[in-house]
């Protein structure tokens, strides 16, 4: 009887203790796609991939066009014109891999520019949310934007709307 007991309260304990966590659910895709900096952050990141992509895509075309022509010459072209050829292509090649790595690689321009227009206002998010979750007395907010662990949220939880009144930001 005396372990029943023990468990009855430790299970009670656990209950409350677990009731007593304060929690709420946020959308940070929903809360920057209302902020007008991001669109705008958003809009000079694509602008600058299309223009690196095209600069990729335009040596792309330099290279099929250098290996077409070597197709068509390399029978009538001697051994050391041959081996010129080759060493032009295999170094336009990795002229190539190294413009694409340099723009859009681990840690590339992409990212240096992301990191630059974004993380401003990320921060600036996370400011918000916890100026929120301090005031209101949050123990924990979940972000349900990537599907992270979050399987389904009560819409009375969402503070998205919240955050973007604390950011300025009109609904």
């Amino acid at each position: 009887m005396k372990k029943f007991a023990l468990l009855f309260c430790s299970l009670l304990f656990i209950m409350v203790s677990a009731n007593a966590q304060r929690y709420a659910v946020i959308d940070t895709k929903y809360i920057l796609n209302k902020m007008p900096e991001y669109k705008e952050a958003d809009k000079k990141l694509q602008a600058t991939t299309e223009l690196w992509q095209k600069e990729i895509d335009d040596q792309q075309i330099q290279l099929d066009k250098m290996y077409k022509n070597y197709e068509a010459e390399q029978f009538m072209l001697s051994d050391e014109l041959k081996k010129k050829r080759e060493d032009e292509l295999f170094n336009k090649e990795k002229e190539l891999r190294d413009l694409q790595k340099k723009r859009f690689g681990y840690e590339g321009d992409l990212f240096k520019e992301r990191q630059k227009l974004v993380k401003p206002i990320q921060d600036k998010i996370f400011t918000a949310i916890q100026k929120i979750a301090t005031s209101r007395g949050y123990d924990f907010i979940l972000d349900k934007s990537e599907g992270i662990t979050v399987i389904f949220a009560d819409p009375k939880i969402d503070k998205s709307d919240d955050i973007l009144k604390e950011l300025g930001i009109k609904i």
